[in-house]
């Protein structure tokens, strides 16, 4: 019997250790939604409406999880990200429309990530902001020039890691009413004045780079030329992977925009810039609060500008139906428009917070361009073969599509009123 249970445990371990393995890609792309724009709109959902907005970090968590594991079928089935397979399968009119607007979301996401690690450093080094954001585009770039990926994930699932791990920790030490959180999770309210916010943390939760990113970084591995055994394992653990990711982006949220509403809201003050989001977190640091808040604040930008940068890598070496390669001049050009476009973006910027609130907007305006045309390939028999979505698999992603132009057709009346 020692024997038999010694071989169940080593199974246990080995079984494990294989998990292990596949874990990563929905890490590397949850620093995505834990990023400066999920910062300013979750701080600015929670000292505005207090815990009222929650379930839209819900909403968009659920959305998220449905997009990205179907984007991350795309990459394992076919060995193409979303890119290449757009380029490949499209007529040339949808393409240059989802691509071209997949390109100016990397540079709006890439805009929120510089600027956020910019304000990081002027709070530790008085440093201006365009300069701080001309040296993380630097180390964005050299961050991606390492051609490690699997390295970054770790580098990436630390950062994670660390700044979640303050937001939750404060959750603790401030005075929470549970009771509205609860509601606030699952009750959709639509506050008057809140829909530019709510379509802020659905921009800045599902992000389109993000979509495209996913895609890209399993593809990467090319389990599709290992055979269908692998590709049958890999299609089992990614969900677990993605579910995992997303999840701890989902806690991390929620608990930015929960201890805004228990520091701010209860109080009457409304966040319009993110060095008061220091007072959140004086009752753990005292007056090292500002050192501590920016330290996170530039490690968030830092880790999600490379992100940014990769995806915009991404979506143009895809127009050439190439993967991403730092080595190639396509890459290259792509991660040279996302970084230079958002510098000149920044420069233009009179108020920082607002512009990384509406950039946010922005990437939520661009989410039916890359959504709807995600359907239509992974539900596609001649792009995925036996793995295309079946019936009641596309029905869900077509709701998902819907609620996305819905909450879009209305930021856009709202707006016109």
């Amino acid at each position: 019997m020692k024997w038999f249970s010694h071989i169940g445990k080593q199974a246990s371990r080995l079984a494990s250790m294989e998990l292990f393995r596949y874990i990563g890609p929905g890490f590397f792309v949850t620093v995505g939604f834990i990023d400066p724009g999920n910062w300013v709109t979750n701080v600015a959902a929670g000292s505005m409406f207090g815990y009222k907005l929650l379930w839209v970090v819900t909403l968009s968590t659920v959305i998220l999880i449905v997009v990205q594991h179907n984007a991350a079928h795309l990459g394992i089935v076919t060995g193409l990200c979303l890119s290449e397979a757009a380029s490949k399968y499209f007529k040339p009119w949808l393409r240059v429309l989802m691509l071209g607007s997949a390109m100016v979301a990397c540079v709006a996401t890439a805009l929120a990530e510089l600027l956020g690690a910019a304000i990081g450093l002027n709070m530790l080094t008085g440093l201006p902001l365009v300069a701080g954001a001309v040296l993380s585009a630097f180390f964005s770039a050299w961050m991606l020039f390492s051609k490690n990926y699997q390295r970054l994930e770790k580098w990436i699932m630390g950062f994670v890691s660390l700044i979640g791990l303050a937001f939750v920790f404060e959750i603790w030490l401030a005075d929470v009413s549970w009771a509205q959180t609860a509601i606030g999770w699952v009750t959709p309210t639509f506050p008057l004045g809140a829909l530019t916010v709510i379509m802020g943390v659905l921009g800045a939760v599902v992000m389109p780079h993000n979509i495209f990113l996913h895609s890209e970084v399993i593809q990467s591995r090319q389990w599709n030329a290992q055979g269908t055994d692998v590709i049958e394992k890999q299609l089992k653990y990614e969900f677990l992977d993605t579910l995992t990711g997303m999840g701890a982006g989902w806690a991390i949220n929620s608990a930015m925009i929960i201890v805004a509403a228990a520091v701010f809201y209860k109080n009457g003050i409304v966040v319009n810039e993110l060095p008061q989001v220091t007072l959140t977190l004086e009752p753990i640091f005292g007056k090292a609060s500002a050192v501590v808040f920016a330290l996170g604040l530039l490690f968030a930008g830092l880790s999600s500008s490379v992100t940014a940068s990769m995806a915009g890598g991404s979506v143009f070496a895809g127009i050439f139906i190439e993967p991403f390669d730092i080595n190639d001049p396509h890459s290259r050009i792509g991660l040279g428009i996302t970084l230079i476009g958002a510098l000149a973006a920044i420069m233009l910027l009179s108020d920082p917070f607002k512009g990384i609130l509406w950039s946010q907007v922005a990437l939520s305006m661009q989410l039916p361009l890359t959504i709807i045309p995600l359907i239509l390939l992974t539900s596609s028999k001649k792009v995925m073969g036996e793995y295309a979505n079946k019936p009641y698999g596309a029905i869900v992603l077509w709701i998902v599509g819907l609620i996305v132009i819905g909450l879009n057709i209305a930021l856009l009346v709202d707006m016109a009123l």
